[in-house]
């Protein structure tokens, strides 16, 4: 699980993370970073899998095998983070490792 003060629960803070920040996208996710200038807020993160990805029992077992993987890199975000990771449908079938290996990718693209 992620800590209370690191997730995004308003729609409003998704909506600023995919529309205002940037984007990095792979073969199994896209990634959207914004980051508030003059915020002392701690990074929060959230997750959007849509019915395309799968079932309802297909999309928590893609979001429980994603949630630990951005916890484990929240401390390299800035202050004032909000991260949005978006699951394409190929992560339905994609290993955790393949994951990993997308998320790192694309956080450091964005991070850049």
């Amino acid at each position: 699980m992620l800590a209370s003060r690191n997730r995004i629960r308003r729609s409003d803070d998704f909506t600023v993370a995919v529309r205002r920040g940037r984007r990095a996208g792979r073969s199994h996710l896209v990634v959207h970073l914004a980051v508030a200038e003059g915020s002392s807020d701690a990074p929060r993160a959230g997750f959007v899998v849509s019915k395309a990805v799968g079932g309802a029992v297909v999309r928590n077992t893609v979001t429980r095998r994603l949630r630990p993987l951005v916890r484990e890199r929240l401390d390299r975000l800035p202050v004032g983070s909000l991260l949005v990771v978006r699951a394409l449908p190929a992560a339905a079938g994609a290993s955790s490792a393949e994951l990993s290996t997308d998320l790192d990718a694309a956080l450091d693209r964005l991070l850049r």
